[in-house]
């Protein structure tokens, strides 16, 4: 679980603030990926490149633990929620902190799409941190996300993680 980090001294206009590039793994132990994540002025914006997916839409989120083993991935914990929030952007006492938008993976597997997470911060004792003692993971599930059915927008298993710390 190979982790890069990098302080951007440079202002590029982006408000890169601090990121992290982490490898994205599927159920086989195999890389498919990275995605990187980049503190901006208001959340997180996640660059993601995979590839081996099957085609068709998928949820995607943050998880509450950075622990991501094979097969199941079910050591990430569930959805990351600091405020106890319902699941789902169609819910009125929603979303989590790491709800997070469909993927859409090609004919040929890949993915190669900019989300911005508003809901959550990679700087640590920040509110809906995704760095803390234990870290976060990212995860690309089988089935797209509903937005709204809890606890988890019936997005069924999970087939790719990634760990942020």
């Amino acid at each position: 679980e190979a982790e890069q980090t990098t302080n951007d001294t440079k202002n590029s206009g982006s408000d890169k603030v601090e990121s992290k590039v982490i490898d994205i793994y599927n159920n086989k132990e195999e890389n498919i990926g990275t995605a990187e994540l980049s503190e901006v002025a208001k959340g997180v914006v996640i660059e993601l490149k995979a590839d081996g997916l099957p085609p068709g839409l998928h949820g995607f989120h943050f998880h509450e633990t950075g622990k991501c083993e094979a097969p199941s991935f079910e050591t990430a914990g569930s959805h990351f929620n600091p405020t106890d929030a319902k699941h789902g952007v169609e819910h009125e006492d929603g979303p989590h902190a790491g709800d997070l938008p469909n993927l859409e993976v090609g004919e040929d597997g890949s993915v190669n799409v900019t989300v911005n997470a508003e809901n959550v911060s990679l700087s640590k004792g920040a509110d809906a941190a995704l760095v803390d003692s234990d870290g976060t993971a990212l995860i690309i599930h089988e089935n797209p996300d509903d937005g709204k059915t809890q606890p988890t927008g019936d997005a069924g298993d999970r087939l790719a993680c990634g760990v942020v710390k």
